[in-house]
């Protein structure tokens, strides 16, 4: 389920992707618009399929992350950290399974 959220005080939305036990598998940018953050979230669902979108890292810490790039390789979402490469492997593929049929829900 994606969950957009409007930053208090301010017309700027975010929204993070959360898989089905809630936990959160990607969160996006800041948006000046509840439109452009919309956008982002039609981006994650267009892109999520495609593996050469994913740009796995390694943070100084050792930890795993990725980002989720759009074609004009504008980064779209990042991941939380995962202790091994093989929980950041399954939390890309929970978005690959997750995104593109995800509801979105204002919170």
């Amino acid at each position: 389920m994606f969950e957009l959220k409007q930053k208090e005080g301010s017309d700027q939305y975010h929204f993070v992707l959360k898989a089905k036990n809630g936990q959160v598998i990607l969160s996006s940018q800041v948006y000046a618009s509840k439109s452009g953050a919309m956008n982002g979230i039609e981006s994650v669902r267009k892109n999520a399929s495609d593996d050469a979108k994913f740009e796995r890292n390694t943070a100084k810490n050792g930890k795993f992350y990725f980002n989720l790039k759009a074609a004009n390789s504008q980064i779209i979402g990042t991941s939380q950290m995962y202790a091994a490469e093989a929980g950041m492997e399954n939390g890309i593929q929970s978005i690959k399974n997750n995104a593109p049929d995800a509801e979105v829900k204002e919170v």
